[in-house]
């Protein structure tokens, strides 16, 4: 018996608890992918399936055969992050779902509603028989998570439509219409080794809230990394010690719930990091009052950082900038630019920092980086862009937007909320490519996204596909 059977609308959950089956993390949804193209072959839907991971599958006009094409989109790739109860597999194993009241849940580990919820809509709709709608060209891209590398690499021209619905918001009533755009900094710094003959200690920032870069960053949550650089900084005005390995974080578009390090010292390092810890918990108990950070003895470690080396990476830490960085000046409340240190890596001889940055605005995001390239060159590091995504802008005029306003209007009694995300969707990349693309974006409540308490709310799932029914037979 399936988790999810009885909930409505059946067809989707039927497809999502299916697809939640298929490991589909970012950089590994080739599985996802085949079973795509053979759902569309099972069904005899023409499909084309790309080089960069996409699946573009078709389906002809049913009642509504005048009306001109429309693409539905999504993602395949979901982000994994598990908590530390979980012994989930990524790479092998399927989700582990649960119902929980209104809400489905995955045990220990992301959800994947971002961006499976769309992937099982669009599964139902090649799948029905009966619900009217125009040609449909469905379009699943790959790596959405990682730059949108798959969106970037797509062929458009196979594709008709200039009208596009994206299924990858998370706030039911609400039409986005334009989102920031972004870009990938990785920054290395190079690190020295020596003998080590000291104890070993290994520091840990954890149990912190998480959530989306993107969406959730103008809350106020802790970042693992950036407290962890503050718990460096204060513990060498304290004691003396040395740096032998730093990691946190495993996605760049996640804010960093945990981050490790391991020192070596002949001081007491376990009552210095108690005295710290109190002062920095206290500062998140309104967002992070799960807030942990110890130190323990660890297993010795042979080698250490240089004191100059290991200096210089507490250094970088604190002077690079994650969070917030500019509001909007034309929306109340948005956030204009921001950036988040989701990767600290140490490999080998190098200290590695993943960061997302995000700006509704190029220019700005242009600022920002070279900011970060002065920063970098200040401390000698080496930094390096990729998978850059223009922003999506405001477009004064929508057919499409009114038109499914008035129809949420009409089922629902009252205003759509049309607004801007700070969140990078794909849809700025589909405008940059088809002509006068009139897009929104849309989807059913999530919770908590990019992080293991994600959830996904079964009513709003199911008024958002009758909503998205309605449009389909009317436009």
């Amino acid at each position: 018996m399936r988790i999810l059977d009885g909930l409505k609308p059946e067809k989707v959950f039927e497809y999502f608890e299916e697809i939640s089956a298929i490991p589909r993390g970012s950089g590994n949804t080739d599985n996802i992918r085949d079973y795509c193209v053979d759902f569309a072959k099972k069904r005899g839907c023409e499909y084309i399936a790309d080089e960069w991971g996409n699946v573009v599958i078709f389906k002809p006009a049913f009642k509504n055969e005048k009306s001109e094409p429309v693409i539905i989109q999504g993602h395949l790739d979901m982000v994994w992050e598990k908590d530390e109860t979980s012994n989930i597999n990524f790479e092998t194993d399927g989700l582990e779902l649960a119902v929980d009241g209104d809400f489905v849940r995955a045990n220990g580990t992301t959800l994947g509603g971002d961006d499976g919820i769309a992937v099982a809509m669009c599964l139902a709709l090649l799948d029905s028989d009966d619900i009217p709608h125009p040609p449909l060209e469905i379009v699943l891209t790959a790596d959405e998570e990682v730059g949108m590398t798959g969106a970037g690499g797509l062929d458009t021209s196979m594709l008709k439509s200039k009208r596009m619905i994206n299924l990858d918001s998370e706030q039911e009533g609400v039409l986005w219409v334009s989102c920031a755009g972004g870009v990938r900094a990785d920054i290395l710094l190079d690190v020295e080794y020596e003998d080590n003959e000291d104890n070993t200690f290994e520091i840990c920032v954890s149990n912190l809230h998480g959530g989306h870069s993107g969406a959730e960053i103008h809350k106020g949550y802790a970042n693992a990394n950036k407290v962890m650089g503050r718990v460096l900084e204060m513990l060498r005005n304290k004691i003396k010690f040395s740096v032998c390995e730093i990691n946190g974080g495993t996605m760049d578009n996640a804010i960093t719930r945990d981050s490790k390090c391991i020192i070596s010292s002949e001081a007491d390092v376990i009552g210095a990091v108690k005295e710290i810890s109190d002062r920095i918990s206290d500062e998140y108990k309104s967002t992070d009052p799960d807030i942990s950070i110890t130190a323990v003895l660890s297993d010795e470690s042979d080698k250490t950082m240089t004191f100059k080396s290991s200096n210089s990476v507490i250094d970088v830490l604190n002077d690079l900038p994650s969070g917030v960085i500019a509001m909007s000046k034309e929306i109340d409340g948005l956030v204009e630019t921001s950036l988040n240190l989701g990767i600290l890596k140490t490999v080998g001889n190098t200290v590695l920092l993943n960061y997302a940055v995000r700006s509704g605005k190029d220019a700005e995001k242009e600022k920002l980086c070279s900011s970060l390239c002065e920063i970098c060159k200040k401390h000698s590091c080496k930094i390096e862009f990729r998978s850059s995504y223009p922003a999506w802008e405001f477009k004064p005029d929508s057919e499409l937007r009114e038109t499914m306003s008035a129809i949420y209007k009409e089922m629902f009694g009252k205003e759509m909320e049309v607004t801007a995300i700070h969140a990078g969707l794909e849809c700025g990349l589909f405008c940059g490519k088809i002509d006068g693309l009139d897009c929104v974006s849309l989807g059913p409540n999530m919770f908590d996204i990019h992080t293991p308490k994600e959830c996904l709310s079964i009513s709003s799932c199911e008024r958002v596909w009758n909503y998205l029914l309605r449009v389909l037979e009317t436009i």
